[in-house]
């Protein structure tokens, strides 16, 4: 809020420069066709008449604006009618103006467009004063331009405090409205009228977005208060940022304020003052002024700001009786109410707009006021005889004058500002929870008014608070000069007690540590390890432990040429593996030194460290035990090509790594002294921990049986250290964070340790030239193909020269989270990761498979169900076996197709195909509407049954009978596709039989005896396209009523004899 001292700091850039010259040369007509124009002419008795033209620059759509074109824009109707009407306001001239919108395309006020309009009006019809902007950000620039161009401008908006404070840049604004520089000065009458002289708090909301009405208001306050010496404290939030913390926005109150000034949407600070009351604080210490100048908060009918209805009702209620709303005052006198009674016809007539009962109109009142004002001033400056009069000369006659107005008195001062009322409302009903207006301040005179007969009191005794508590924010200033004897001895003994403890504290720690110490809990006896050869259990499991190189003092042992690993030494302790690594000395001499080496093992640990479990000190089996991790080294895992790691398991390691590095150098322990891949080994649960650390006094120097190993373990020690006369067994911070560069290497190339892209150097070599730290360094390959740029310049950092240069482990952890936001998960959380996402989509997988499966189940049931009947289909499906089954009476039916031999010999056997397909898929669609079974097709010959498998008493015959005149209708229009011209022949019988048997027998074997039979002999003697029906089913027939039937006669059937027959002519229709 430091910044408010000049507006423009929160503003936005002006048009530059070259823009402006560009908008120079500007056609003049180019805006005429697009301006809104709207005269006003004088009576006709006055003779030829002059143009005075305005030019108005207003939001055209958005009326959520104060001084939006259709709030604003009737009452510029009404004043230029009124200006037209009156004979002694400029005679001889008429009033016109043009209108330009300042929004953009979303409907804002835009600081970019209101310049464009500005100059294409000036160029385009030279105005005689500009009316408008009203936005801060669009008021600026144009302001700036019609000083510039000397040109009036009257505007009831732009009231932001920048504008009277670079009045000479503005200097020819005149401002009819309410400002933020006359809201500020009212504030500072309410501190001196409450005596609050000394601190005020600013709280507010600001979007740097729009026209920031709260940011331009408290600039106002702000700044008035400055000049009278009052501190302010202020805090901004971001309405916009889900969810406000109103937590802190209230410990800001608590610690710096008591007389707050708040300014954000009425929501909001309605859940800042419930939020308030629930943190249980005093309202009678504080007072919330808020900043509503449009009263939005009081627009009910009953002036309720904290009721919404909702459960929340009660506590706002009784938070709000510490609330006070400043707001506009509206006016009262005769010509604004009727005023606005012609606000509305006209906006409604000529705008089709709505006008409300609100304090916006104000806004409106105030545009038609400055227009009348400055048609006063424009008429002393024409009667002065200079046409037309100077821009600074019709300002200068606007200001430091008094003129009353539809909106009442309007005084504006010697800088262009109106003087404006403000009220101030308050809860003088605390059962109801009604606000009313209490204080007036009277911007003219200056001073602060209760209204008459309106009751004000502040909460708790009456008083109102004050702006800096008695005790101070921090209730450090009450203390008196001289404290009570009690006082004295309280402390004193306060101090004793205090002290007493302090040593009594030292005293027993040191005693512990005495006994800790004496006590060896750290000792492990040679015979309670249990040693066994492991070695071969070890390699069938598939696990290492590989540790070092050869030579080292614990793990993974390499030969001279680098390619054999051989296991680390363990054992069982207590029924668990351990790691064991065996020190090469004859005896251990247990100096105080030693013993609190061994303590502070014992006390550090840590998730990426190996836990130290014990020492043995009985010669010859000096040894240390550890915790062992079987997943190896990670040297191991870096040079087993057989495992593939990804960078989010190599991240992973690397993250383990620097956890587990930080600890060790923020602990006792200080640094690790022999950091390397071998010494980073990774347990069950792929958690890298770090091994071989502390203990430096209790550790020998190893055997090495040659120089190649005594300088391949070498590698990863920094350049100071190798140039150190004497052994640093400890080593240093500086020199871990280089041999964890070393490492980084190692995980990004998995080339092995310090590898050198097209130089073949050996161990002794590398450490020569690294030693002797001549100018390029000697550092391992950093390929940016293999790994990420930022891990690069990384390792460069960890191995740099200079020790000055290598990071801190706390702030490579930093740097890895920056570039890789996996990095705070291990190995095994990215394992379980990857393994849910696999079981996902293995339950997807098996979705897919169980719906393709009952797909194929469905396909298959299906075409069971068309082999064999559905009965037999379900008991052959449960395994049961297919019984044969006796019926009493069935219906056959068979049918060919005359001439069908013939046919297919003239045919092309896919023709013969296609024809049967045709033909079988529209019987077999025709069969589905009726009770029967087909039972087979062979070649041209269709073979249907009823009454089988599921009995239907009689209806067998009847069925039959309808699916054989369907079938016979349906081939009287089929047409073969290869001979479409002939007429396909077909021929149908159909025979019952009573006390036949029928069924499957041996799964699908069937025997239907004599019915079959008589069936397939009925077609072959009939003719084409009839239905020869035998007696037997002519009886059934007739039960129906339904069939006409026609005697055939008698017939020979083969081992039946004479057999009478008939013909199936059709169905009576309605039987």
């Amino acid at each position: 809020m430091r910044a408010c001292g000049g507006w423009r700091t929160g503003g936005r850039l002006l048009l530059p420069p070259l823009l402006v010259l560009l908008l120079l040369g500007c056609r003049s007509d180019a805006v005429q066709s697009k301006s809104a124009c709207h005269r006003e002419a004088k009576s006709d008795a006055r003779g030829s008449s002059r143009e005075v033209t305005l030019a108005v620059i207003l939001p055209r759509n958005n009326t959520a604006y104060p001084w939006a074109w259709p709030r604003v824009g009737p009452a510029l109707h009404l004043a230029l009618r009124r200006i037209s009407r009156d004979p002694h306001l400029l005679p001889g001239y008429q009033v016109r103006y043009f209108m330009e919108n300042s929004e953009d395309d979303g409907g804002n006020c835009s600081d970019y467009i209101a310049p464009l309009m500005a100059v294409d009006l000036q160029f385009a019809h030279h105005p005689w004063a500009f009316v408008g902007p009203g936005c801060h950000y669009a008021a600026a620039p144009v302001g700036r331009f019609v000083s510039h161009w000397g040109v009036p401008m009257v505007t009831a908006g732009a009231a932001a405090y920048g504008f009277f404070n670079e009045k000479s840049t503005y200097s020819l604004m005149t401002n009819t409205g309410p400002t933020h520089k006359k809201l500020g000065e009212c504030t500072c009458h309410i501190q001196e009228h409450f005596k609050w002289t000394n601190r005020a708090m600013l709280i507010y909301s600001d979007e740097k977005m729009d026209d920031r009405p709260c940011y331009f208001a408290i600039e106002g306050l702000y700044t008035e208060l400055d000049k009278v010496n009052i501190t302010t404290e202020e805090f901004v939030f971001a309405e916009s940022k889900s969810p406000l913390d109103y937590e802190a926005i209230i410990q800001e109150i608590r610690m710096k304020g008591r007389i707050i000034y708040v300014c954000c949407s009425q929501d909001t600070f309605r859940q800042l003052m419930i939020r308030f009351r629930r943190a249980s604080m005093p309202l009678e210490e504080y007072v919330f002024f808020y900043i509503d100048i449009f009263g939005t908060s009081l627009s009910s009918r009953e002036p309720k700001p904290w009721f919404r209805g909702d459960p929340d009702d009660a506590v706002a209620k009784e938070a709000f009786q510490s609330v006070i709303i400043i707001t506009y005052t509206e006016p009262q006198n005769p010509e604004y109410k009727e005023f606005l009674q012609e606000l509305k016809v006209e906006a409604k007539r000529n705008f089709s707009f709505n006008i409300e009962d609100t304090l916006t109109n104000l806004i409106a009142g105030s545009f038609h006021d400055g227009v009348m004002l400055y048609s006063l001033a424009l008429n002393e400056s024409l009667a002065e005889g200079e046409i037309p009069p100077k821009g600074e000369t019709v300002t200068k006659k606007m200001w430091n004058r008094t003129y009353y107005g539809v909106t009442g008195p309007i005084r504006i001062d010697e800088h262009g500002d109106r003087e404006i009322d403000f009220s101030l409302w308050d809860m003088t009903d605390n059962n109801t929870g009604t606000f009313q207006v209490v204080f007036v301040y009277n911007g003219t005179e200056k001073n602060i008014s209760q209204v008459p007969g309106v009751r004000f009191q502040w909460p708790g005794d009456g008083s109102p608070p004050r702006d800096i508590p008695l005790c101070g924010f921090k209730n450090d200033e009450c203390h008196s000069g001289v404290l009570p004897m009690l006082q004295v001895m309280t402390i004193l003994i306060g101090f004793f007690l205090f002290f007493s403890t302090i040593i009594a504290v030292f005293i027993y720690r040191k005693l512990k540590l005495e006994n800790e110490l004496a006590a060896e809990l750290w000792r492990i006896h040679w015979e309670d390890i249990q040693i066994s050869n492991m070695e071969k259990t070890l390699r069938s499991a598939g696990s290492k432990l590989t540790l070092s190189l050869r030579g080292s003092n614990y793990g993974s042992l390499l030969t001279t040429e680098g390619n054999f690993q051989i296991f680390a030494k363990t054992g069982c302790y207590k029924g668990n593996i351990v790691a064991i690594k065996y020190i090469n000395r004859k005896r251990i001499e247990l100096t105080r030194k030693v013993l609190f080496e061994l303590k502070h093992m014992q006390d550090v640990q840590n998730e990426h460290l190996t836990r130290f479990i014990g020492a043995c000190i009985d010669p010859p089996n000096i040894c240390i035990i550890t915790e062992y991790c079987p997943r190896g080294s990670l040297q191991d895992i870096m040079e087993n090509e057989s495992i593939n790691l990804d960078w989010i398991f190599r991240y992973s390691l690397i993250n383990d790594i620097v956890k587990g590095m930080e600890f060790l150098h923020n602990s006792v322990i200080v640094s690790h002294g022999n950091l390397k891949s071998s010494n980073c080994v990774v347990d069950s649960r792929f958690v890298l921990k770090i091994t071989d650390y502390g203990l430096a006094s209790f550790r020998s120097e190893a055997e090495c049986d040659d120089a190649h190993s005594f300088y391949a373990r070498k590698l990863w020690s920094a350049p100071e250290l190798l140039r150190a006369e004497g052994p640093l067994p400890s080593g240093t911070q500086k020199g871990d964070v280089y041999s964890f560069g070393i490492i980084l290497q190692e995980i990004a190339l998995r080339r092995g340790a310090f590898y050198l892209e097209g130089e073949l150097l050996s161990p002794k070599e590398i450490i020569d030239r690294v030693t002797l730290g001549e100018w390029p360094y000697l550092r391992p390959t950093v390929n940016p193909q293999c790994h990420s740029e930022e891990l690069g310049q990384l390792m460069q950092r960890c191995w740099a020269e200079d020790t000055v240069e290598r990071p801190e482990f706390h702030q490579i952890k930093i740097l890895l989270r920056k570039f890789n936001r996996d990095s705070r998960t291990n190995i095994l959380d990215n394992l379980l990761s990857r393994m849910e996402q696999y079981a996902n989509n293995l339950e997807e997988l098996v979705e897919e498979r169980t719906q393709a499966y009952l797909e194929e189940k469905r396909k298959a049931e299906a075409l069971l169900y068309q082999i064999l009947p559905h009965s037999v289909a379900e008991q052959l499906k449960r395994g049961e076996t297919v019984q044969a089954e006796a019926f009493d009476s069935v219906t056959i039916y068979f049918s060919d197709i005359v001439g069908f031999t013939a046919l297919s010999a003239e045919s092309t056997p896919m023709q013969v195909v296609t024809l049967l397909n045709d033909l079988y898929t529209c019987f077999d669609a025709i069969i589905d509407n009726f009770d029967v079974y087909k039972v087979e097709t062979i070649g041209d010959a269709y073979m249907v049954v009823s009454g089988l498998p599921v009995r239907n008493g009689k209806l067998h015959a009847r069925e039959i009978a309808r699916m054989s005149l369907a079938l016979l209708e349906a081939v009287r229009s089929f047409r073969i596709r290869h001979r479409p011209d002939q007429q396909l022949k077909l021929r149908i019988g159909i025979h019952s039989g009573e006390g036949q048997r029928a069924g499957h027998m041996a799964l699908s074997q069937r025997q239907w005896c004599g019915v079959e039979t008589c069936a397939q002999s009925l077609p072959a003697l009939a003719p084409a396209l009839k239905i020869h029906v035998s007696a037997a089913t002519r009886s059934v027939l007739e039960e129906f009523l339904g069939f006409e039937l026609e005697l055939r006669g008698d017939v020979e059937m083969k081992g039946k004899g004479k057999m009478r027959t008939f013909w199936l002519l059709g169905e009576r229709n309605g039987v």
